[in-house]
């Protein structure tokens, strides 16, 4: 099974920037759909970013564009997240997930999560 580690959360102030980094292990790395998923406090999960096993074809949610890019390095079964101009509003909990299915719907194997808190 996949095994995901993410990392590079913590707390900013509104403007600053940060970049996750989730690594895997124990699968397929370069051949899944890679995506980052958020969390705030009493919200559903959102996708946030995704990204093709090329590293070609990404996504992001209308929110975040322009200020997030999502790349992947699958020499280091690493998938990053750099978020720039953050805003309070990008508070929540960030979990890196895999596809295998390549479908955009079958993320499967997900990490901790990390915290990533923005003040005003």
């Amino acid at each position: 099974q996949v095994q995901l580690v993410e990392s590079g959360g913590g707390l900013v102030q509104a403007g600053g920037s940060l970049r996750l980094s989730c690594t895997a292990s124990g699968g397929t790395f370069s051949s899944y759909y890679m995506g980052w998923f958020r969390q705030a406090p009493g919200k559903e999960r959102d996708i946030v970013a995704d990204i093709s096993w090329s590293g070609v074809v990404t996504y992001y949610v209308d929110s975040v564009k322009g200020r997030f890019t999502i790349s992947r390095d699958n020499a280091k079964n690493t998938v990053y997240l750099q978020m720039n101009t953050l805003k309070p509003e990008d508070t929540a909990v960030y979990s890196c997930a895999a596809d295998p299915t390549a479908s955009r719907r079958g993320y499967r194997y997900w990490g901790q999560g990390t915290q990533v808190t923005v003040s005003s």
